[in-house]
């Protein structure tokens, strides 16, 4: 078996996890956000880190961001943050959302356990991303983010995996309208989100992913506040003053089965998830071995 399709079975395997064997995951269904964020630390510690966990309660119930970190050994005070959510909309399995940016995270943290970096990098599977919490004090990357803020940390990028896992080739299968511009009718592209104090950062982050992989890829400049690009992880690095930008297939913009009980493996390309991989894997080590 060829180094692709080994990686489009691994992909499938940790997606197949999450969203068939676990489900979803979230603060409606502990118990399996629960088994999910335990199934992500050994997963990180099967790769060779230890993991850290930021724990906080809310509604009564204990929650964890997990966090697994490569020391920089030239700059290390400067910080690349690599981010997915591991909880699902209520009713959803979460295959594409967000099953698909979490197996990519772990495949990211895979490849680049063994070093070395320049910059810290970090790997960082975030809860309550999904309401009741999205945008409010408890939603995990709001309090992580926050977090780096207090002690003062240097986060020269944070890049966000979401929903990265749909294509559709047929003209009509994209919106023409990407959060509120135009936008190509097909949905084979990977769209790059960033606000305006990101934009070098999202400059930076399209020029390598369109070196590293054959997907291609459109950027998309906004303001920190406009609806649809403010509902991911991202959005709390932004509300910090932090560059960061969302890595995404567009969600509900070409895929049918977002926050819906259809979003299962089998709606899922496997063979763009892996070329999105690449591209992104390109562009974290572009980030990280900087000086």
């Amino acid at each position: 078996m060829n180094a692709s399709k080994q990686h489009i079975v691994q992909l499938r395997e940790d997606i197949y996890r999450l969203a068939s064997d676990i489900g979803e995951r979230n603060v409606y269904r502990y118990p399996q956000l629960i088994e999910a964020a335990s199934l992500i630390d050994r997963w990180l510690r099967d790769a060779g880190y230890i993991p850290a966990r930021q724990e906080y309660e809310a509604e009564g119930k204990r929650f964890a961001n997990i966090e697994a970190e490569v020391r920089g050994d030239v700059s290390p005070s400067e910080i690349v943050i690599v981010g997915a959510h591991y909880d699902t909309y209520q009713g959803s399995p979460g295959a594409n959302d967000n099953g698909s940016g979490v197996a990519a995270l772990i495949s990211l943290a895979r490849a680049f356990a063994a070093g070395p970096v320049a910059r810290t990098l970090r790997f960082v599977a975030f809860t309550n991303e999904e309401k009741p919490f999205l945008r409010t004090a408890k939603m995990g990357s709001h309090l992580y983010a926050e977090r780096c803020r207090e002690r003062g940390e240097n986060v020269v990028a944070m890049v966000c995996l979401e929903n990265i896992a749909c294509r559709y080739l047929e003209r009509g299968s994209q919106r023409l309208s990407l959060f509120g511009l135009m936008a190509p009718t097909r949905g084979n592209f990977i769209a790059l989100v960033g606000n305006r104090r990101s934009h070098a950062l999202l400059a930076e982050a399209a020029e390598s992913f369109r070196r590293h992989s054959v997907i291609p890829c459109e950027t998309f400049t906004l303001p920190t506040g406009f609806p649809g690009a403010w509902s991911s992880d991202h959005w709390s690095f932004w509300k910090q003053g932090y560059p960061a930008l969302m890595v995404t297939d567009t969600a509900p913009l070409r895929y049918p089965y977002y926050h819906k009980p259809g979003d299962r493996i089998e709606q899922l390309d496997y063979e763009f998830l892996v070329d999105v991989v690449d591209g992104v894997r390109g562009v974290v080590a572009d980030l990280a071995v900087k000086a």
